[in-house]
């Protein structure tokens, strides 16, 4: 590259010369028609068309040229330096200055056109580019795209994303340039990289409108081509950042619309199905109930069996219960009754209802005394609390103790279910309350994934939040908070106004 750009500029240099010479010898031949006025106009010619053709550098030397020729050949004394007239020194400093002002004039404006052009052209490029950018459905294609302009400029280029705790997983196994990535997401400034002996590279951050989405790292031969490009290829990644925005909102309003159209399917099924099986369903109850505790004579294997088919008639009736309110809940005909209550209440029916599925769980009770009215619906709230505890006791081993726990947290009541199970999966812990979620996938428990989700349906209900998480030592804890409110007044008995008279 060098060789031939050396060779060029020679040959620049040549013709400039080869044009003045050449001109000094077509105004020899006309010297006894022309006037010198007239011969210097000529010089002043070929100094523009050597700056309008070859450069500044071949134009400046051709004026100069210029100068000289006029002088040895046309001014008396002819053939020598020497000057007889002062005015031709005037003539001589015109004729110098009007040339290079030509020359400076011709070669500025040509660069303008080129700059000009240049710039129609990045314009164009950058709009084929959007163009081809706002088509492109997922990330194999804007990369093809990509690769294939940057190909035309003489660049390579490489795009890597930044995954959901902020990683850059395609760079892993490269520190330098993992660290350079990271370093221009932080500044949100383009980083150059000179490895020796391979391509420059320029690290340029893919910044969004929400957030820096990645890195697009650049590759030339050399990096001066990096830096005449720079303000170019900062574009072309706005372009790149503001379409991997694009396709992940997309893929967010995707997911979003299948999910609501999921969950809307789901609610209508269970609606259905809850209708239908309800009536039928009562009805194998109490005949299995019957069954099993009628006086007629069986064998002990026949009592048992009807009292299996009483338990196993009252588990799904369990589980169609939670399915009804679950769609009830979903399509919002749920009527809140709300009283002014304690939650020791809502605990000690719970844990009533619950006696016989607790098994050998202890369950240690943490009521503080001073426990303030909260305005809840005891029913659901029972629910509630009865779910919690109900999971605690299937998801922890036999004989582990079950905590429930009552508080005050700022301008919230809470209480938390707490056993010392495996846990919850790590990061699904706001999964764990979506529809038909269970906390072991492939566990033999029994279960549908539905006393979370109805659970939070309710709480949220009531304007609170339940959380889930895994405890330190072991084990997992569901919180619920409710809003304290201000509990009415509680005025004081006739019989004890009496007695404080006199």
């Amino acid at each position: 590259m060098a060789g031939d750009s050396h060779i060029t500029r020679g040959k620049a240099y040549a013709w400039a010369l080869a044009a003045s010479l050449l001109t000094a010898g077509v105004a020899t031949l006309l010297r006894h028609v022309l006037d010198l006025a007239n011969i210097v106009m000529l010089f002043l010619l070929t100094v523009f068309l050597v700056a309008r053709w070859l450069g500044r550098g071949p134009a400046v030397m051709a004026t100069f040229l210029s100068v000289a020729l006029f002088d040895v050949f046309f001014v008396p004394p002819r053939f020598s330096f020497a000057v007889s007239d002062v005015q031709y020194l005037v003539t001589f400093a015109v004729m110098l200055a009007v040339g290079l002002v030509t020359a400076e004039l011709t070669t500025g404006l040509k660069h303008q056109a080129e700059v000009a052009l240049q710039k129609e052209r990045d314009a164009h490029g950058l709009y084929e580019l959007a163009r081809d950018l706002a088509g492109v459905i997922g990330l194999e294609q804007l990369e093809a795209a990509l690769g294939r302009y940057l190909s035309g400029l003489g660049f390579e280029a490489a795009l890597h994303f930044l995954d959901d705790q902020g990683h850059l997983p395609s760079l892993a196994d490269k520190p330098l340039p993992l660290r350079l990535a990271l370093m221009a997401t932080a500044q949100g400034e383009p980083v150059e990289m000179d490895d020796p002996g391979d391509l420059s590279r320029l690290v340029i951050p893919l910044k969004g409108p929400m957030r820096v989405r990645g890195v697009m790292i650049v590759g030339a031969a050399d990096l001066a081509n990096l830096a005449t490009d720079r303000q170019l290829l900062g574009t072309v990644a706005s372009l790149v950042a503001l379409t991997v925005e694009r396709l992940h909102y997309v893929d967010v309003a995707q997911a979003s619309q299948i999910e609501v159209t999921s969950e809307r399917l789901r609610s209508s099924v269970l609606s259905a199905l809850s209708h239908d099986l309800r009536t039928p369903l009562t009805a194998l109850v109490g005949m299995a109930d019957s069954l099993a505790l009628s006086r007629e004579t069986m064998s002990e294997a026949t009592r048992s069996l009807a009292a299996g088919i009483r338990d196993q008639a009252r588990a799904m009736s369990h589980l169609l219960g939670n399915l009804l309110d679950m769609a009830r809940l979903h399509a919002g005909k749920v009527q809140l009754r709300r009283e002014w209550q304690l939650f020791e209440d809502v605990v000690s029916a719970s844990l009533h209802l619950l006696r016989p599925n607790l098994g050998d769980h202890p369950v240690q009770v943490g009521l503080p005394p001073d426990m303030p009215l909260v305005e809840f619906d005891a029913v659901l709230l029972e629910r509630v609390v009865c779910n919690l505890v109900e999971n605690a006791a299937k998801y922890s081993p036999p004989g582990s103790s079950i905590e429930i726990r009552a508080f005050v947290d700022g301008d919230r009541a809470g209480i938390s279910v707490c056993d010392q199970g495996r846990g919850f999966p790590p990061g699904q812990l706001e999964r764990v309350f979506g529809l038909f979620e269970r906390g072991q996938a492939e566990s033999s428990t029994p279960g549908v994934g539905l006393g979370l989700a109805i659970s939070r349906a309710i709480v949220e209900a009531h304007g609170g939040t339940i959380v889930a998480a895994n405890r330190p030592e072991g084990g997992a804890c569901v919180t619920l908070r409710l809003p304290l409110g201000t509990p009415p007044a509680i005025e004081a008995e006739p019989s004890e106004i009496q007695e404080k008279k006199p």
